[in-house]
């Protein structure tokens, strides 16, 4: 499994063949990344909260080390300047944090991210 289709596992099992179809697909790629500024679809039995003292860069690398992360993750964002590369996990993660656009950082394919929207910030664990 690959981290795009990993990062589909942790969404409402009724639409996860739609995303995966949209994430496929070049062209429909905007389609999907466009509803994760305020995604409702995170499937709640994955989402881990963090504390809000915890909600900085360095913070959240530690909980995400502390379960498994290696060095480097997958980033699946509306940030096109981000979008579809791997990067360093910390930076990522200082890219990411408050710019309130919607943001996979794939870290484990299917068992471990970080998702962050305009809603909010929380890890993703299965």
């Amino acid at each position: 499994m690959n981290h795009e289709e990993g990062a589909v596992k942790f969404i409402d099992p009724r639409r996860q063949e739609r995303y995966l179809g949209f994430l496929s697909n070049p062209k429909r790629r905007e389609k999907f990344l466009g509803e994760l500024a305020h995604c409702k679809a995170l499937d709640p039995k994955w989402v881990v909260a963090i504390m809000p003292n915890q909600q900085n860069p360095s913070s959240i690398a530690n909980l995400l080390v502390s379960r498994g992360a290696p060095a480097n993750c997958w980033i699946i964002s509306e940030n096109s300047t981000l979008d579809a590369q791997e990067m360093e996990l910390v930076k990522a993660l200082e890219e990411t944090i408050g710019q309130d656009m919607g943001t996979f950082l794939s870290c484990i394919p299917g068992k471990l991210a970080y998702f962050e929207n305009e809603d909010g910030r929380c890890i993703l664990q299965r």
